[in-house]
């Protein structure tokens, strides 16, 4: 081809081009538009003055909300002590102990009690990468293209989770006290250890693949342990090695040593708490884009292979506020969990949906529902956290609520963060009620045959 004809073609391949890119793109013409839609004026010019320097969390405050706040609660389970998952993704293993803790303190009348979840952790890493490798070799003969390869590849391992993981972590391994195996560095900062275990499990996960086809299943297994192996180094090397049994004293509310007794994590768990956590809870949604008062389950949601996988009950925000209720009546406190960012004042460990006026500041409106922000992926449950307690007015209905939070003490209202009644509704998802809190009619919907939802529904992400 001469080359004045590659010029002429290259040219009309540019103009082609062009012509598309203009059909939908940002023409001229309609850039002339846009920027007559933008005053300038002197108004503009100050606001533009003022965000470009500015947090705009700040300017959009909206002061006529930033009254002191009523701390006085109808019903409140008292806090032992607020934790701090650090630099972690932890939360719901943080909230799931606590909730315990408080009942352990409460039964066994002691003067402290907190339990490492460092030890937890070790075993929901471990459980996490024995769950992806065994993913691979159930899938390994499908293409790397599949939808569920794909997805594993992308999501090897987390630190995050949901209550079904806890469950079935404590049932399974027991729990031990904070002092008998403590926290790490990598255990409260637990970037640099996630990214090193992902990349060796993508690894690993590839060589699972690249068996032969006819390979045996006692090879692809020994081959998964030899695995495994490295990434058991790996976690003691950073969290330290699980204890297997222990010594430890138990002291009374007034200072006391009743007794000094060896355990195991298990017989430890048998003796202070006890809870079947597999049977005796039941995890309440708030998921607006699914029918409610029906069951569902997430195909591959676990954090435990041979586990479960998460089971819910999708209901209306009024049906799970009644349950909350009952529950914080009789001095229970639940795994609770919410879209936390939004219309957080950190500082005064508020959330409400007046605390910051954006439309005013920016001059737009913004106008989604709660369905509508579940449906575009602009709000879904990020962080648990464990309700409190519960305020009522003269009719018996709910002005606000409180969380005991795992961002240290002090970080928002002592440790905790209050929610107005109308932030629950539009950011609350989950809640996590005792059996006997759950009216009969709503227990029988655990009969149905549960929906099965994919892995990789955008509702369903990890708790942080």
């Amino acid at each position: 081809m001469k080359f004045s004809t590659m010029l002429l073609s290259a040219g009309l391949i540019m103009s082609g081009a062009a012509t598309a890119w203009a059909q939908g793109g940002i023409t001229p013409e309609m850039m002339k538009e846009l920027k007559a839609s933008y005053a300038d004026n002197a108004t503009d010019k100050a606001l533009h003055n003022a965000i470009a320097g500015t947090e705009i969390n700040i300017l959009a405050t909206n002061h006529e909300n930033a009254k002191g706040i009523d701390t006085h609660f109808t019903y409140q389970v008292e806090t032992k002590g607020v934790t701090d998952q650090k630099s972690s993704g932890r939360c719901w293993l943080f909230t799931g102990l606590n909730v315990l803790r408080s009942q352990a303190m409460k039964e066994h009348n002691l003067k402290e009690l907190h339990f490492s979840q460092v030890y937890n952790f070790f075993y929901d890493q471990l459980e996490k990468c024995n769950l992806f490798l065994q993913g691979i070799i159930d899938t390994r003969l499908k293409p790397m293209d599949d939808k569920m390869v794909d997805w594993l590849f992308r999501n090897p391992l987390s630190d995050g989770g949901q209550f079904t993981g806890l469950s079935d972590n404590l049932s399974k391994y027991g729990v031990v006290p904070a002092e008998v195996m403590p926290e790490t560095y990598s255990s409260n900062n637990t970037r640099t250890l996630a990214q090193l275990l992902t990349n060796k499990l993508r690894e690993q996960g590839l060589g699972l693949r690249q068996l032969p086809k006819n390979a045996k299943a006692a090879d692809i297994e020994a081959v998964k342990t030899g695995y495994l192996k490295e990434i058991y180094r790996m976690l003691a090397l950073s969290l330290g090695e699980p204890v297997e049994k222990f010594t430890w004293t138990r002291v009374d509310s007034e200072g006391k040593i009743v007794d000094t007794k060896e355990y195991t994590p298990q017989s430890f768990y048998a003796e202070y708490l006890g809870n079947d956590l597999s049977n005796n809870y039941v995890m309440l949604m708030n998921d607006p884009l699914r029918e409610y008062y029906k069951l569902y389950t997430i195909d591959y949601d676990r954090h435990v292979y041979d586990g479960r996988n998460w089971l819910y009950i999708n209901l209306p925000v009024e049906d799970i506020k009644k349950m909350g209720i009952e529950s914080l009546k009789n001095g229970v406190k639940m795994y609770f969990s919410c879209d936390v960012g939004k219309f957080l004042d950190r500082k005064r460990g508020l959330l409400d949906v007046n605390n910051y006026d954006y439309e005013s500041l920016m001059g737009v409106k913004f106008g989604m529902n709660k369905t509508e922000r579940v449906q575009t992926h602009a709000s879904g449950s990020s962080h648990a956290m464990t309700m409190t307690a519960v305020d009522l007015d003269a009719n018996g209905n709910p002005t606000k609520w409180m969380v005991e939070n795992s961002w240290g003490a002090n970080n928002g209202y002592k440790g905790h963060l209050i929610m107005t009644d109308e932030w629950f509704n539009e950011y609350m998802f989950r809640l996590v009620v005792e059996k006997r809190f759950v009216p009969a009619e709503i227990l029988k919907i655990l009969e149905q045959k549960p929906t099965v939802l994919p892995a990789w529904d955008p509702m369903f992400a990890e708790e942080e």
